[in-house]
C-alpha cells in the first residue's frame, strides 16, 4: 500500500476536520474516500468512452490490421509438422 502526504493550510484542514466530523470520519480517512471515488469516477468514464470507441471503430481496425486476437496461420512458426 502507498501513502501520501499533502500540505494543507489551517483554513482548509479545519473545513476537512468538519465535513469528516459530519460523515463521522477521520479527516485522512474522509480525504481517502473523497480521493478513492474521483478515481473511481475518471475510471468509469474512460471505460465508458472505450467501450464506445471500440463499438465504433472496430470494423474499421479489423479491416485496416485483421481480427484480434490474431490466430495463428497454417504453415506459419509453430504451425508445420515436426520432423
Amino acid at each position: 500500500m502507498k501513502q501520501l502526504n499533502i500540505r494543507l493550510d489551517d483554513e482548509m484542514y479545519a473545513e476537512l476536520e468538519q465535513r469528516a466530523a459530519g460523515a463521522h470520519m477521520t479527516p485522512a480517512d474522509y480525504a481517502r474516500a473523497l480521493l478513492a471515488d474521483d478515481v473511481n469516477e475518471q475510471r468509469t468514464r474512460f471505460l465508458a468512452y472505450a467501450a464506445h470507441f471500440s463499438k465504433k471503430w472496430a470494423a474499421s481496425f479489423e479491416a485496416e490490421f485483421g481480427p484480434y486476437p490474431v490466430k495463428e496461420r497454417k504453415g506459419k512458426a509453430g504451425g508445420g509438422k515436426a520432423a
